[in-house]
Order: structure tokens, then C-alpha cells, then sequence
């Protein structure tokens, strides 16, 4: 039970359950009116879709919800309204279906989620034409058992509507000062208060994050991998490179020995198997691996002059540094 020291202490929502929304401290569990009735219907039978809104666009993590705009406010305006939090990609003001009039609420996305954070941060009860906005995140795609307003859910309202709705940024629950019905709650599945982790109605909700998978982090950690390893070349001195260099060339000079041992033994074991001698084509092999021999040393040569030619350079580079 609640501490009456306490009794600003206030929590928010993280699932939507109509039931809970409709009570002022999210204990109630049963509808005390229509509408909540309607929703508590529509949500277990589930007969609202919230990600089938063909007008969903963009990503929902990006999007800001504004609400209670002027009638008169159009998307120029609102668009250069939130152009002072970042970059708009997309804006949608909702109309009505017949008048074409605005119904005072539209979904802004920004480029960035950062963005999108700021806005939600900063852009709370301040002024588009002479009234008073409240932001909000994209609850009907990233808060789970969502049913809007017009179904008898939603969140907030106002005293003369006679169907506040409490849980959101704008009517947080109040922490109960009655005992907690945890048997009802947890037959209907309604999450209880958490007791002991209450918020000050001073503290901003942090909106959801966006969850990342295991196949992002191994992206990032073989991106981060590959970054160090270009940092380390490109930081590393002359003779470190020579030495990585020479290190390259013994690992491919054995790499061939091997590959022509193989090739060796696969040529002697189809021949054996075919009836034929070795001993009979022994002076072909021997001359083509001389010819082998030859190709690698002058090949070593070229490398070894390439390497003294770099290492001048380097020198002469490293003096006249120096003596500048």
C-alpha cells in the first residue's frame, strides 16, 4: 500500500490494457463505463489490427505523435515547426475522410531516431499557432495491445469528455493508496503497479528502444575488427611493413610447395593406377620443376629489389624530416 508522503509518486504504461487505462491508479478490474467495455471487447477478441493502417508509413521508432493542433495549423507550418529538433522525412496531418478538415493530430518522422528523441524531449506543451501541443511516440505500432480512441481505448482526454484514459505521458498513473488486487490483476493479465520504482511527475518516460539483433552486433564487432586492423597498417613503421611483407611471401612460397606435393601425388597415384611407371616420366618433372625453381627465384629477386627501393624511399623520407 502506498505511503501517503509519497502521494505524487506516478508510473506510466508499457503494455495498453483497456481495463487499466480507464483507472486512475491501474488497479481497477472491472470497466466502469461503455467505452472501456467496447475496448476491453475489441482487444480480446481482437478485432483491431494495429499494423494494418494502410497509411502506416516510414519507421515507427522515427515518428512523433502531435496532437491538439489547431484546426487551422497545415503541414507547412507543422513542418516548420519540428524542423527545429532535425531533419523531417515524412509528415502526415490526418484529415477527415469527407471534409478534407484537419482532426488536430498528425505523425511527424524524423531521419534519425536521435532526432526523433529530441523532439519528443523538447517539443512537449509548446505553441503552434496559439495552442499548446503535446508530443508523444508512435504508441499504435510500438505499444503492445494498443486500441485507439475511436474504439473506446486511447490515452489522456480531457474532464468534459467524461472518458479520461490514464497510463500516458500527459495522465500518468497516481501510485494506489489501496491495497493492490494482484489475484484479479493477474487473471486479466493486467501488469500491477510497481511498487517501490515510482516516478516523480517532474520525470520524462524515455520512449522504446529499438532492439538490436545478434546478427547487428556481429556486424558492428567485425566492423569495429576491420577498423583496428586498418588503424594498425596504416599507423605501423617502415620496417614493421617490411616485415609483414616477407612474412606474406614465406606463407604463399610454402603454400606452393605444397599444392605441387599434392599435385606430385596425385599425378604418381593415377599413374600406378593406370599401369604406368613412375620412373618413366621422372626427367619431364625434374625439368619442370627446375623451370618452377628458376620462375620463384627471379620472382624472389624482383620482391627483394622492390623491398630495398621502399626502404630508401623511407630512409630518405625519415632524414629530411628530421633535419627540417
Amino acid at each position: 500500500m502506498m505511503n501517503k508522503a509519497n502521494i505524487n509518486a506516478v508510473f506510466y504504461a508499457e503494455s495498453y490494457h483497456p481495463i487499466q487505462s480507464g483507472s486512475i491508479d491501474g488497479t481497477d478490474f472491472l470497466p466502469h463505463d461503455n467505452a472501456v467495455f467496447r475496448a476491453h471487447l475489441c482487444s480480446s477478441a481482437s478485432l483491431y489490427d494495429p499494423l494494418g493502417d494502410p497509411k502506416l508509413l516510414g519507421d515507427p521508432y522515427c515518428t512523433l505523435f502531435v496532437a491538439r493542433l489547431s484546426h487551422q495549423t497545415t503541414e507547412h507550418t507543422l513542418r516548420k515547426a519540428m524542423r527545429k529538433y532535425g531533419r523531417v522525412n515524412n509528415l502526415r496531418l490526418v484529415r477527415h475522410i469527407v471534409t478534407g478538415a484537419s482532426r488536430g493530430y498528425a505523425f511527424v518522422e524524423f531521419e534519425t531516431e536521435r532526432e526523433m528523441r529530441r523532439a519528443y524531449k523538447d517539443a512537449h506543451h509548446s505553441i503552434i499557432d496559439d495552442c499548446e501541443i503535446i508530443v508523444d511516440y508512435n504508441r499504435q505500432q510500438l505499444m503492445h495491445g494498443w486500441i485507439p480512441r475511436r474504439l473506446g481505448g486511447g490515452l489522456g482526454g480531457k474532464k468534459e469528455s467524461g472518458q479520461l484514459r490514464f497510463g500516458g505521458r500527459e495522465r500518468p498513473f497516481r501510485a494506489p493508496l489501496r491495497p493492490i488486487p494482484y489475484d484479479d490483476l493477474k487473471r486479466l493479465g493486467i501488469p500491477p503497479p510497481p511498487e517501490g520504482n515510482y516516478m516523480s511527475r517532474q520525470q520524462v518516460p524515455s520512449p522504446p528502444k529499438r532492439k538490436r539483433s545478434s546478427e547487428d552486433g556481429e556486424e558492428g564487432s567485425h566492423r569495429s575488427r576491420s577498423m583496428e586492423r586498418d588503424n594498425q597498417t596504416r599507423n605501423s613503421s617502415p620496417v614493421d611493413s617490411h616485415k609483414r611483407r616477407s612474412i606474406d611471401d614465406r606463407e604463399e612460397h610454402s603454400t606452393w610447395i605444397l599444392e605441387e606435393k599434392r599435385k606430385d601425388y596425385i599425378e604418381k597415384t593415377s599413374m600406378e593406377r593406370h599401369g604406368y611407371t613412375y620412373s618413366s616420366i621422372s626427367v619431364e618433372r625434374e625439368e619442370r620443376h627446375r623451370k618452377r625453381k628458376s620462375m620463384d627465384k627471379d620472382d624472389h629477386s624482383h620482391k627483394r629489389s622492390y623491398r630495398d627501393r621502399d626502404g630508401k624511399h623511407s630512409r630518405r623520407r625519415h632524414e629530411s624530416g628530421r633535419y627540417e
